[in-house]
């Protein structure tokens, strides 16, 4: 069964949740570059959140594109550690989950507020998306966006491809004001335009919202588009000690406002950072409770 046709046939679909802060307490900060040489403690966590009752992995492979490892000096193949983000994520997977494959911020800004071009995204998008697709992934998610117009470069990138479904993600500021980026895009711009340019799936995720607040976003968008709606919240707003950014919902908390977003319109539901295994297992607990 294709993801979309699952997603049609489930009440809700549940993700996974962080892998970024996992492997940040394991003292492994590169990111992507891990998936080459640290690939079994990605493979872990992503087990982990397969025996917690997720539906579907996400590839650890979030701004492992040409732009972004080129202008921090990462060092690594953008198709070997692309590659092996798919393959150690469908590794873990099994026959039990879908594998989504990760896409998100170049890191630079488009003209005129940078000196990058609209073509110049989609074209290292588009050589992402590629290689996701030629490694097996079941479908794109784009996420962490505060640009919509780069979304849209990404959105373009991906269509292009094999027909997989798309996912696009925002990440908001704020639910004040009609929801707005920190570029000031709103949710229901955001909703619209990228239904108009074929995203089949819409949502939000990061940002400096909790999860009872990124409801009110969800909402937002639920008001612009007749799409399935992802809701993927921090485990709680960031905040600052010592220096270090700090995310200390508890998982059944968050397992709460999650179900205030599913109820304000989220078909899709996940965690992003500071989410834990633990989060991921709470939420599903609280699916299983409200389907008997």
């Amino acid at each position: 069964m294709d993801f979309l046709t699952f997603i049609e046939n489930q009440k809700v679909v549940l993700l996974d949740g962080a892998i970024g802060t996992e492997l940040d307490k394991r003292g492994l900060m590169r990111r992507g570059s891990v998936n080459l040489d640290a690939p079994d403690a990605v493979l872990e966590i992503q087990k982990q959140y397969v025996q917690s009752g997720c539906h579907a992995l996400t590839t650890n492979t979030l701004t492992m594109n040409r732009i972004y490892i080129k202008t921090h000096n990462l060092g690594v193949s953008i198709e070997q550690v692309n590659r092996a983000g798919a393959e150690i994520a469908r590794k873990a997977a099994g026959d039990n989950c879908y594998v989504l494959g990760n896409l998100s911020s170049t890191g630079q800004l488009l003209e005129p507020y940078g000196d990058r071009t609209e073509s110049e995204f989609e074209d290292t998008y588009t050589e992402q998306a590629t290689i996701l697709t030629e490694a097996g992934v079941d479908a794109f998610i784009i996420e962490t966006m505060i640009d919509l117009r780069e979304a849209l470069c990404a959105l373009r990138a991906c269509k292009k491809l094999a027909g997989l479904p798309v996912i696009v993600s925002i990440a908001f500021a704020t639910e004040q004001k009609g929801g707005r980026t920190v570029m000031g895009n709103t949710a229901q711009d955001c909703a619209k335009q990228l239904e108009d340019t074929g995203a089949d799936i819409v949502g939000a995720n990061c940002g400096e919202l909790d999860p009872y607040q990124m409801a009110s976003i969800v909402s937002l968008l639920r008001s612009a588009t007749k799409l399935p709606i992802l809701a993927q919240p921090n485990a709680g707003k960031p905040r600052l000690e010592a220096e270090k950014t700090i995310f200390d919902m508890e998982p059944d908390d968050f397992a709460q406002g999650i179900s205030v977003c599913i109820n304000a319109g989220a078909k899709i539901v996940g965690g992003c950072c500071g989410t834990t295994p633990d989060h991921i297992r709470a939420v599903r607990r609280l699916l299983d409770q409200d389907c008997q």
